[in-house]
């Protein structure tokens, strides 16, 4: 086994620690870790995150319902245009993209270079996110934006739509959804986000199931090692405040984007 592909499993390891330390972000790291480090293309690469997400969110969302914390009617409103709109990305859309999208002065746009892109862009707002992330704020909006279960549902299925094409589970998208318009405290929003996750995630890779083929061997080794991040990182919680290293994670992921536009635009 080559350096860069033990770096690859370390890294897996590393995914499933920053989610139980901090409560969500690491996923957004599962394509980066396959494409560069185990040389994955980026579109294997964003389904078998899918499946690595969905599993880990999975692990979460158990422990979250054994605490009564996830709440399942605003947890189906949201899910069902979600999942559905993931489930379509993954089995119709991504299928249908040409390799050569198009060529702009001898230089070819393929979709493995879009869908990277694309999935730079998210990590930046997921970055800025976690950077200036404010509970508080978030609150005091709460207060002031009106409950809306149409536009939760028009949110879900937009998400779900970005769910699909990059792989990663889009909590700093989904919390702050259920927080304003379907007024879930804090704490309630982070469980319920974690269960659409699970469930948008799997039902998601349902759609790759049946478009590929999948190294299951390879994949459920991976996403083990991931789980087992996870209940290292909850017990080093007890040591160490997750609240603090969100932001230095924020300023992570988002050198992380700027290298993943670097590396592409320049390959």
């Amino acid at each position: 086994m080559e350096l860069i592909e033990i770096f690859g499993y370390v890294g897996a390891l590393f995914i499933g620690l920053v989610l139980g330390l901090i409560g969500g972000g690491g996923s957004i790291l599962t394509v980066p870790i396959l494409v560069y480090a185990l040389s994955f293309n980026p579109v294997i690469a964003t389904a078998y995150s899918l499946f690595v997400v969905g599993t880990t969110s999975l692990v979460g969302a158990i422990k979250n319902m054994m605490k009564d914390r996830v709440d399942f009617k605003t947890a189906t409103i949201f899910a069902i245009p979600a999942f559905s709109a993931v489930y379509i990305t993954r089995a119709f859309i991504i299928p249908s993209i040409p390799d050569n999208i198009f060529e702009i002065n001898n230089f070819m746009v393929t979709k493995n270079l879009a869908i990277m892109l694309f999935f730079a862009f998210i990590m930046l707002l997921a970055s800025i996110k976690m950077i200036r992330s404010s509970r508080k704020q978030l609150e005091e909006e709460k207060e002031t934006i009106k409950s809306n279960n149409i536009l939760l549902m028009i949110q879900g299925f937009f998400i779900g739509l970005i769910t699909g094409l990059v792989g990663a589970g889009g909590g700093f998208l989904i919390i702050p959804a259920l927080v304003l318009l379907a007024k879930l405290p804090m704490k309630k929003a982070v469980a319920t986000s974690l269960f659409i996750i699970a469930i948008n995630s799997l039902i998601g890779f349902l759609g790759d199931v049946q478009t590929h083929d999948i190294d299951w061997s390879f994949l459920l080794l991976f996403t083990s090692i991931s789980v087992i991040g996870i209940f290292v990182g909850i017990w080093l919680n007890n040591f160490i405040n997750g609240k603090k290293l969100k932001k230095l994670f924020g300023w992570f992921v988002l050198i992380m984007g700027i290298y993943i536009i670097y590396k592409e635009i320049n390959m």
